[in-house]
């Protein structure tokens, strides 16, 4: 294993753009199976040459601006994600309301009965069932 430790000295290995290029290529070539195209059997092939190119390059500063780059589009994108499974499994213990008045989201246990709800960001209050 000490070859390929010296083998990788001074080249930029795998990062998140890598990875995400890599399962890419998986779903091509799972689809490529399953509808017979070779199509994408050549975008799969293009990407697991990209994904070679770019773990084994010496050019260390660009292949670090484009996981960057990458990353700028895909942290919002997983963000929204992450909030929205978070607010589909809270779904069993909260309920989530709309403040009237500055379209703030509440967030308030179920089971409560009638409660008094007041916006932290306005002071508005509403009565709801939560």
């Amino acid at each position: 294993m000490s070859w390929l430790r010296k083998f990788m000295i001074g080249r930029y290995g795998v990062d998140q753009l890598s990875t995400t290029l890599l399962i890419v290529s998986i779903i091509f070539s799972i689809l490529s199976r399953f509808f017979n195209s070779s199509v994408l059997n050549i975008f799969n092939m293009i990407l697991l040459i990209a994904i070679f190119y770019r773990t084994l390059s010496k050019n260390i500063g660009r292949r670090y601006r484009e996981n960057a780059k990458f990353l700028g589009i895909w942290n919002p994108i997983a963000s929204k994600i992450r909030r929205r499974i978070n607010w589909i499994k809270g779904l069993k213990d909260y309920r989530y309301y709309k403040c009237s008045g500055c379209r703030q989201k509440l967030r308030v246990p179920r089971g409560k009965g009638k409660i008094s709800i007041t916006c932290p960001k306005c002071k508005v209050t509403m009565i709801k069932r939560s």
